[in-house]
């Protein structure tokens, strides 16, 4: 497993001759203060009216020899956001690479209008280091495929640095489970990935495994696991990853569980019409904790214990396949109805959210998160963004308002929706008193109202944590992130949402 992250090294001057290529990201170039960067943009402009607005190159006297110009476009409108600066620096990086770079420095200029230059800089850097990602597919082929360049220049502090490869560290974790294909990331070849990435680090690494364990701990789970149980190589995992200070003080706790469905066939009630194709993004939700954990253990925070649980399971068809209409008793003693068995990522969480409510009581200031690339209901309610909703004592909390604002000040864009009492209502099995709860109705999620809100209030009822609310004796935060939307589907690229909002939350 080779890395694809360049050496990133600070240059203070742009007069290196180190480097073959300066990709330089500003607002308006008469304004970079460099004589020599100047006189190149404005002659080619002499020549190519749309060279101030679009990414260009041209020659420039400095030992580089070779200028990408990457403008922003306009950053004072109500819209504009830090996204200007990362999204001009990945085209600034690709349009660097096809001319033919292979050691470009960047320099990022300009802020947006009462922002912070240290934001901007931040947001650059990422976008170039994300197109520089090598997929792990190519990487597995040998060391001559592991990397686009042989180094990156960056114009600024070493701290930027610092904390941009952290994040990108996390990016790269979250992509190579994320975006690998059902075979190269199905849910043991996940477990060695994980052991060996974190081998020798902070993060400890416990594996559940088997279906009759499965079938005594997380019952709901087993259900959707017990198709590809009979094939060794697409067998089940629940994957715990848990960071604590080296000095084990911590005040407060993370736990993140998280959907790994390493792909989705819908079950019995099966994807058909051609939108089974892509399901082997449903894995997203688990890669981007593990990603958060591998920035965890660059950053090393103080005070704060972390732990992700990867719900990593295969949803098959055939004999053996879960179906609608069975009755399942949760590990919290639930009983529920299965309506839909393409709604199995609530199945594949909700037992080990609710093992994680148990330690949580244990814990300090414990914050529960379930992520989820869950619905296509979220797609269309908010687009390519992710969706956060609190209960109770989250909301009390703040969770997803300063989630949010985290994710804003690094481009990783969050919606807040609520969970309501029609959710709650929804949930409700009709049929008789002997069910509590129905797992689904049997339309998809993108023609039901309310689609990517209610079945947090199934994860809530079914985990056991709807006895943990406001007025409770022990209240527990719980937020619900649906990254359906925000995650990246076939043929796109994935984005590793997520990743960079929690760990700037987690550090705020």
């Amino acid at each position: 497993m080779l890395s694809c992250l360049p050496s990133v090294t600070a240059c203070p001057s742009l007069d290196s001759p180190d480097f073959d290529c300066l990709v330089l990201v500003s607002p308006d170039v008469a304004k970079v203060g460099v004589a020599a960067v100047t006189t190149a943009v404005t002659s080619l402009a002499e020549v190519d009216a749309k060279a101030l607005t679009t990414v260009s190159v041209c020659p420039v006297a400095l030992p580089c020899k070779r200028l990408v110009f990457s403008p922003t476009g306009p950053l004072d409108r109500d819209y504009d956001d830090i996204r200007r600066f990362s999204d001009a620096a990945g085209a600034g990086m690709k349009r660097a690479l096809a001319a033919g770079a292979k050691k470009p420095l960047l320099k990022v200029d300009g802020c947006l209008p009462g922002g912070k230059g240290e934001e901007a800089a931040l947001a650059g850097l990422l976008g170039a280091l994300a197109a520089l990602y090598v997929p792990l597919e190519i990487r597995d082929l040998g060391e001559a495929r592991g990397a686009k360049v042989t180094g990156l220049g960056w114009v600024g502090p070493q701290a930027t640095i610092d904390e941009a490869v952290a994040i990108e560290t996390g990016r790269i974790v979250c992509r190579d489970i994320g975006g690998s294909d059902p075979e190269r990331t199905a849910a043991p070849r996940v477990e060695e990935y994980v052991r060996e990435y974190f081998r020798d680090s902070r993060v400890t690494v416990e594996v559940v495994q088997g279906q009759e364990t499965f079938e005594k701990e997380y019952p709901c789970l087993a259900a959707v696991n017990r198709c590809a149980s009979h094939v060794e190589r697409h067998g089940g995992r629940v994957i715990w990853l848990t960071y604590e200070p080296e000095d084990g003080k911590y005040e407060r706790t993370l736990y993140m569980v998280v959907k790994g469905i390493t792909y989705d066939t819908g079950g019995a009630d099966i994807k058909a019409g051609g939108i089974m194709a892509g399901m082997s993004r449903d894995k997203c939700g688990a890669a981007a904790a593990a990603g958060v954990m591998a920035t965890v253990t660059r950053l090393k925070p103080r005070g704060v214990k972390v732990v992700a649980a990867m719900a990593m399971v295969r949803n098959s068809v055939g004999s053996d396949a879960y179906v609608a209409d069975e009755i399942i008793t949760s590990r919290a003693g639930v009983r529920l109805r299965v309506g839909n068995t393409d709604a199995e990522g609530r199945m594949a969480m909700v037992d080990v959210l609710c093992h994680a409510k148990e330690k949580a009581l244990k814990d300090p200031n414990p914050q529960l998160m379930t992520i989820a690339t869950l619905t296509g209901h979220a797609v269309l309610a908010v687009g390519p963004y992710s969706s956060i909703m609190d209960n109770g004592p989250a909301k009390v909390s703040g969770t997803a308002r300063q989630v949010q604002e985290a994710g804003d000040s690094v481009g990783d864009m969050f919606e807040i929706n609520t969970i309501r009492r029609e959710d709650w209502d929804f949930i409700k099995d009709k049929s008789g008193e002997f069910v509590t709860v129905l797992q689904c109705n049997n339309a998809a999620s993108s023609r039901t109202p309310r689609g990517h809100q209610f079945p947090a209030a199934f994860m809530m009822t079914v985990s056991g944590l709807d006895k943990h609310m406001v007025a409770s004796e022990q209240p527990l935060k719980y937020s619900h992130l649906d990254i359906a939307g925000s995650a990246g589907n076939l043929p796109d690229p994935t984005t590793a949402s997520a990743v960079p909002a929690i760990v700037k939350w987690l550090s705020g």
